[in-house]
């Protein structure tokens, strides 16, 4: 695999999905722990950021929640995973830590658990992508079924799980690949197409209003 370096090492700056300005917004911004503090919401999504983004959903995931929150007033809660987020991390089997897309897993079978009447989504960019799809691969069946659909970013497993995830239904996965993007190709070469995905957010936000249901 490649990995195109200086391009990776400006990534704080250029993962950002929205205008470049948008990187001078206070870190609580691309920070959501809407369930682990405040618990059931009839809609909950889990979501997993990209590799050196700041917060705990970066800044794909600050105007995704805002998307949901509009379609979901006062009903939607975006939890975002605590994991490391490095770039070392990418080169792994599974395209994150293990430790990462577990605790992912247990977020979800947490809200699964707590809030038998919550619809469930889950989502991530980049590495966050590796992150979600590992994570629900790896869920036991029930739990599994409780996830209505799943939004990814630049999927960094595109190529290596044939653009899913297995054992989940396709027709709840939404994968946004730009053209150009080789990330989705199954290399670690990070081009400007994996750092354009802000106007593709609109589209998720109505993806999983669709399978979750209003």
């Amino acid at each position: 695999m490649k990995f195109f370096i200086p391009l990776v090492f400006v990534a704080g700056a250029l993962a950002s999905p929205v205008a470049l300005e948008s990187r001078q917004l206070l870190s609580s911004s691309t920070t959501s722990n809407d369930y682990v503090k405040g618990g059931c919401k009839p809609v909950v999504m889990i979501y997993a950021r990209a590799s050196t983004e700041s917060g705990n959903v970066g800044t794909l995931g600050a105007p995704l929640k805002s998307g949901l929150e509009r379609a979901y007033p006062g009903n939607f809660a975006l939890q975002g995973v605590e994991y490391p987020a490095d770039l070392a991390s990418n080169f792994l089997p599974l395209g994150s830590g293990q430790d990462s897309i577990d605790e992912m897993a247990r977020l979800i079978t947490d809200v699964a658990t707590k809030c038998p009447s919550a619809k469930i989504a889950a989502g991530g960019y980049s590495q966050g992508t590796a992150v979600a799809a590992r994570s629900v691969a790896q869920l036991p069946a029930n739990i599994r079924d409780r996830v209505g659909a799943v939004v990814l970013f630049g999927y960094t497993q595109n190529d290596q799980l044939n653009g899913g995830i297995p054992g989940y239904p396709q027709d709840r996965v939404k994968v946004f690949c730009n053209t150009g993007d080789l990330v989705c190709e199954g290399t670690l070469t990070i081009a400007l197409p994996h750092f354009m995905y802000s106007g593709k957010v609109t589209e998720a936000v109505s993806f999983i209003v669709s399978k979750l249901g209003n």
